[in-house]
């Protein structure tokens, strides 16, 4: 699965950046506490009732606690202002985050799956589990579910990547606990190897997740561009700015959540040096308002009758 994508609608659009440091603090401590309780039940009960599973998904939740610390972190330096030796800010504290968060999925996901299947590989070592089992694995993925919807909801709202990524880490929670629950219930039915096998599965998921979320902030890290629609966006916003006769090489690269734009906007040749400035001020004060851009780098043209479109 992939994260939800963002609306390019400017009335709802918040960019705050106070707001999403508070909305990151408020949603990350609330995860923070509901992954306490339950890797601390979930490992416990998994120890006295024998299930590899129910201890496999206590151990994803643990590693819920270290990303949720990430995630507080990578909030409080990314909302820093532009300084001497950042003068574009630290939005991509984010992205580093999110990349974290994927190393750390991944890293959980493939050390459940040799655990897995070291004792799939010997049946007999696997011991009958106790129904209390089952009853946790239930709360863990009721309460999982619920707090992913309470995650990713702040996260749309306040246009975040980094809290997106946290939310769906939940989400790999609830999906885990269930398939978690389904081995318990298939060894209590005495098939006694559905709980590694599910331990199994579980850290599959984990290992896939965690590498789709490195392998895209690592793109973002790379200067990877927006979506083309994104982009065609902002040059319909450059388009409609008055005195903007045509605009060609709009170029964008992410910054953590938000968007670093250049464009060469062309004006009338025959207007003052000062008329062309104010025009490239009004165009570059609308694609801030509008849209996720952070700056927008305006290079001035002349535009001529029977120069034609620049495309």
């Amino acid at each position: 699965m992939k994260p939800a994508e963002f609306s390019d609608d400017h009335e709802d659009q918040e960019h705050n950046p106070a707001e999403k440091a508070a909305a990151a603090s408020r949603s990350t401590w609330t995860s923070v506490v509901v992954n306490l309780l339950l890797c601390t039940g979930q490992i416990s009960i998994g120890v006295l009732a024998r299930s590899q599973g129910l201890i496999a998904d206590g151990i994803h939740s643990l590693s819920d606690l270290v990303a949720d610390f990430v995630v507080l972190f990578a909030s409080h330096h990314s909302k820093k202002d532009a300084d001497q030796e950042h003068p574009y800010g630290h939005h991509r504290f984010e992205t580093a985050a999110s990349l974290a968060l994927g190393l750390i999925l991944l890293a959980v996901g493939v050390s459940m799956l040799w655990s897995a299947v070291q004792k799939i590989s010997t049946p007999a070592t696997i011991a009958q589990v106790h129904v209390t089992a089952l009853w946790v694995a239930i709360v863990a993925l009721v309460s999982k579910e619920l707090l992913f919807r309470y995650m990713l909801a702040i996260a749309q709202k306040v246009k975040s990547g980094m809290l997106v990524a946290n939310a769906w880490h939940a989400r790999s929670d609830a999906a885990s606990s269930f398939v978690v629950g389904l081995g318990i219930i298939g060894n209590l039915a005495g098939y006694p190897i559905l709980d590694p096998i599910a331990a199994l599965i579980v850290g599959l998921m984990i290992s896939k997740m965690g590498w789709e979320f490195g392998w895209e902030a690592l793109h973002d890290l790379m200067d990877r561009a927006a979506d083309e629609v994104e982009v065609q966006a902002i040059r319909e916003t450059l388009l409609t700015t008055p005195g903007v006769r045509n605009v060609h090489d709009v170029h964008t690269r992410k910054m953590g959540d938000m968007l670093m734009v250049d464009a060469h906007i062309e004006v009338d040749a025959h207007i003052t040096v000062e008329a062309g400035h104010d025009i490239a001020v009004v165009a570059r004060q609308r694609v801030l308002q509008r849209h996720r851009v952070l700056n927008l780098m305006t290079h001035i043209d002349p535009w001529k009758q029977q120069d034609g479109d620049h495309v």
